[in-house]
């Protein structure tokens, strides 16, 4: 039975084994994303480009086509089902990926990492609502938080590999190594994963089929969705900001080598926010036990915490804090692992907010919006904003330019921990009203 209609999801080996197959999905489209921010200096080297170029490239072209193509997967999905969508948009971007290695100019290469945008489109918000689908609510942000670890595992190894391939290989043998399992992943979720049956399509007061334009309607007159899109979206700013630059930052302020950033940004980094974010899902789930207005209460100090945290990593002057076999590594990277570890925090709670706002209908429509905003304006704006920014300061800083435009984002996640205190009483409300109309469900 659905879980939309009134009776929670049971929970089975085969629910773990499709949260585990999705999991694996997610840390590649990661990989596939992020692998181009430890290839920045090689492409700028052998295309002749500017930051701003580059920012343009792994940021604004990207985002535009994912936002574009972000809510039509979405709804599909909540029509004809989570599974043959998110398994084609795999193998997809997947593919594209692929052909980033073959590009012989920069306009090919910014072609083909449109074609990845408009595949990974089709992948977070179904994947998010066919989590929702099998869990039950009490479950859900520690399903989330397994989901979640995409973006850490996937700078674990899509900086660490990734960069260790390029400097053994070159960085088009990057792009075709990293993004050939991604085909295989998309074949292994279609033949082998059960997925939950399509939901029910959503209808108006009139009895007919609610479109696209009812649903969003509906979506964007929820005060408490709206405020969590917005936190999720300044967080995004900041994060794909640095994000794309961090590897960067190591090698023209701390005189690191391409292979070295990424070991230390992608292993260390990765593994403090991969453990973060396993441990967020666990302690929300807990917490909103006790108050359901924990759900955004975690994220909400988590960003907080993070802000000085950051702010000492980018400032912190040159020095070596000890050496990792042949690895200076840095003093600001003492910092960076604990960033790493709190600015994590904050995504499951609020993809798992969203799931429990809205019924599974109207789900994966819901968080494509939210991952819409993050992408449009996080993926979009944060890389190209910084890389303007360091082209401006230059003038000024040097080789120091990047240092002062990474640290000019980190007031983001203050700003992102206002939205969810304001969200906070508007949250509870909705979900309070949620539940009674539920059990009025159920009991009819």
């Amino acid at each position: 039975m659905n879980a939309s209609q009134g009776h929670p999801p049971r929970t089975t080996w085969r629910t773990h084994y499709a949260l585990s197959v999705l999991a694996v999905i997610y840390v590649f489209n990661y990989i596939d994303r992020l692998v181009i921010s430890i290839l920045i200096e090689p492409i700028k080297l052998e295309f002749g480009i500017s930051d701003t170029q580059i920012g343009l490239l792994s940021g604004v072209a990207f985002a535009i086509f994912y936002t574009v193509f972000g809510f039509p997967f979405g709804r599909l999905s909540d029509r004809i089902g989570r599974k043959p969508v998110i398994a084609l948009a795999c193998i997809a971007w997947s593919g594209m990926t692929m052909l980033c290695g073959v590009a012989t100019s920069f306009m090919m290469l910014l072609l083909f990492r449109i074609g990845v945008a408009v595949g990974e489109a089709g992948g977070t918000a179904p994947s998010v609502a066919m989590v929702s689908d099998m869990y039950p609510p009490q479950q859900r942000s520690r399903a989330m938080s397994v989901f979640l670890m995409g973006p850490s595992l996937g700078a674990v190894l899509g900086l660490g590999l990734g960069g260790w391939i390029a400097q053994t290989y070159g960085w088009r043998s990057a792009f075709l190594i990293i993004g050939a399992p991604g085909v295989l992943l998309g074949l292994l979720l279609w033949l082998t994963v059960r997925s939950p049956a399509a939901p029910a399509p959503a209808a108006s007061a009139s009895g007919a089929k609610e479109n696209w334009r009812d649903t969003l309607r509906e979506l964007l007159a929820t005060p408490a969705f709206l405020l969590i899109v917005l936190a999720g979206t300044l967080a995004a700013v900041m994060g794909y900001a640095v994000g794309t630059w961090n590897p960067s930052f190591l090698i023209r302020s701390h005189g690191l080598n391409m292979q070295h950033a990424g070991l230390l940004i992608g292993l260390g980094g990765g593994i403090c926010a991969t453990v973060g974010t396993l441990m967020c899902g666990s302690v929300t789930d807990r917490l909103v036990a006790r108050n359901p207005g924990w759900q955004l209460g975690v994220p909400l100090i988590a960003c907080l915490v993070s802000v000085p945290l950051a702010t000492a990593f980018y400032l912190w002057p040159a020095g070596t804090a000890f050496h990792l076999g042949s690895i200076a590594v840095p003093e600001a990277y003492l910092f960076y692992l604990g960033f790493s570890f709190a600015g994590t925090w904050w995504a499951a709670p609020c993809f798992s907010a969203i799931s429990h706002l809205f019924p599974a209908n109207r789900l994966a429509q819901a968080t494509s919006i939210f991952v819409m905003g993050m992408t449009l304006l996080g993926v979009g704006l944060g890389p190209i904003v910084v890389g303007g920014l360091s082209d401006f300061f230059t003038a000024r800083a040097g080789a120091e330019a990047l240092r002062y435009a990474l640290v000019s984002t980190v007031g983001l996640y203050a700003l992102t921990s206002l939205c969810l205190a304001i969200a906070i009483p508007a949250y509870r409300r909705q979900v309070k009203l949620r539940a009674s109309l539920q059990a009025a469900e159920t009991r009819a």
